[in-house]
């Protein structure tokens, strides 16, 4: 046996011991607040389709259409023939939603963000990013060159610190990159305070506001909406497009040089085929839903203070987090994957999130709603969660 062999085998070993081993789903069925897996109807928390948009007739029959006019593959790479006209309309409602002068489309939120950092920053420059941030934003500062720092968690002070500590080059420039919000807990940066942070001290301020986007916000436009901060106070956005708005891709928003310097610069963008026609075609569609349909942002925020108000009743250990992403901590991995497999049992999909995902010691499940369940879909939550709750995680 190869050495190669012989150690691939002592990981998986290993994370099987240690109760961190993944397995995937097999989903039977499209999106929703209900999906069928292995042959059963289970009631769907685990999903990000935060505005129920994933299934909805309209995006479906937008991608249907497109995918007749403009075929099922883009072909090529944006910039040699693959960027088509749904991809451009995208790209310009985007830009005129976020309220930034251009927007530029990606296959995904991780090759949005590495090809982002990789493309702004060089040997000289810093990143601070804060500790929970996703790992693509974290992968990015590694493989940028420039110097990465990490701040604890929403820390302002700690990051003041680390920005006194900046090395002040001639040519050197500090970014500050933030989730607009926590993928696993859920929980908000404080970005008017980073904002003002970030220019008292000439530094750029980027964020990622994938799981923000669509859900906060006056009209649904993210977490920098909501913090009243446009463009000038926040140069960098980036947002998915596969959990809000239940398609697939990523953009990036900004002035018209950040765009136009991706573009020339952004080895993700520029050696990557471009996302099918169809799929940019149905995002436009969600994104129109987005704007017309207010009632699915009122609606999710009536479903999770519902959830709050029954899990505060059942005695279980809520965040103090009041967006869809709603994590109860256990702790042990073994604990989290028991719970999960108990409430998978009794007809409820609720993740279980373990190490590395999260730090050691935080195992959680992570529960999340969507616009598409109904009042009776999380009180049916709530009861399962009651009933497997004292078994396995008291």
């Amino acid at each position: 046996m190869s050495v190669f062999s012989r150690r691939l085998a002592a990981t998986l070993e290993e994370r099987r011991a240690s109760g961190l081993y993944r397995e995937r789903l097999n989903l039977a069925s499209a999106q929703g607040a209900r999906v069928r897996v292995a042959g059963r109807e289970l009631l769907n928390f685990c999903s990000n389709d935060y505005l129920g948009l994933a299934a909805h007739p309209k995006v479906v029959e937008s991608l249907r259409r497109a995918a007749a006019e403009y075929g099922v593959g883009s072909g090529a790479s944006h910039l040699v023939c693959g960027h088509s006209a749904p991809h451009h309309a995208l790209e310009e409602a985007l830009a005129d939603f976020t309220g930034r002068p251009r927007a530029l489309l990606f296959g995904s939120g991780f090759a949005a963000n590495t090809g982002t950092l990789a493309a702004l920053l060089r040997a000289g420059d810093t990143v601070l990013q804060d500790r929970l941030n996703h790992a693509s934003l974290l992968d990015g500062g590694l493989h940028s060159g420039a110097r990465l720092r990490r701040f604890a968690h929403n820390d302002l002070d700690d990051l003041a610190r680390k920005l006194e500590r900046a090395p002040e080059q001639a040519d050197g420039a500090t970014l500050v990159v933030v989730d607009g919000v926590f993928s696993m807990d859920g929980d908000v940066a404080p970005l008017a305070e980073l904002a003002a942070l970030t220019r008292e001290r000439d530094a750029w301020l980027m964020v990622d506001d994938a799981h923000g986007f669509g859900v906060l916000g006056a009209t649904g436009a993210g977490s920098t909406e909501a913090a009243g901060l446009g463009e000038a106070e926040v140069p960098v956005l980036m947002a998915t497009l596969g959990k809000a708005l239940g398609t697939a891709g990523a953009f990036v928003a900004g002035s018209e040089d950040l765009v136009e310097a991706l573009l020339q610069l952004a080895r993700n963008y520029i050696y990557s085929t471009a996302m099918p026609p169809a799929i940019a075609a149905a995002a436009l569609t969600a994104l129109q839903l987005l704007r017309e349909e207010a009632w699915r942002r009122d609606h999710l925020r009536d479903l999770v203070e519902r959830f709050r108000r029954g899990a505060a009743q059942l005695g279980l250990p809520l965040a103090e987090v009041h967006g869809p992403i709603q994590p109860l901590h256990v702790g042990e991995p073994d604990v989290a994957m028991a719970l999960s497999a108990a409430l998978r049992e009794r007809g409820a999909l609720v993740g279980a999130i373990r190490p590395p995902t999260v730090p050691a010691g935080t195992a959680r499940l992570r529960v999340t709603l969507s616009a598409a369940h109904s009042e009776a879909d999380v009180d049916c939550l709530l009861d399962t969660l009651g009933a497997c709750w004292s078994r396995h995680a008291a």
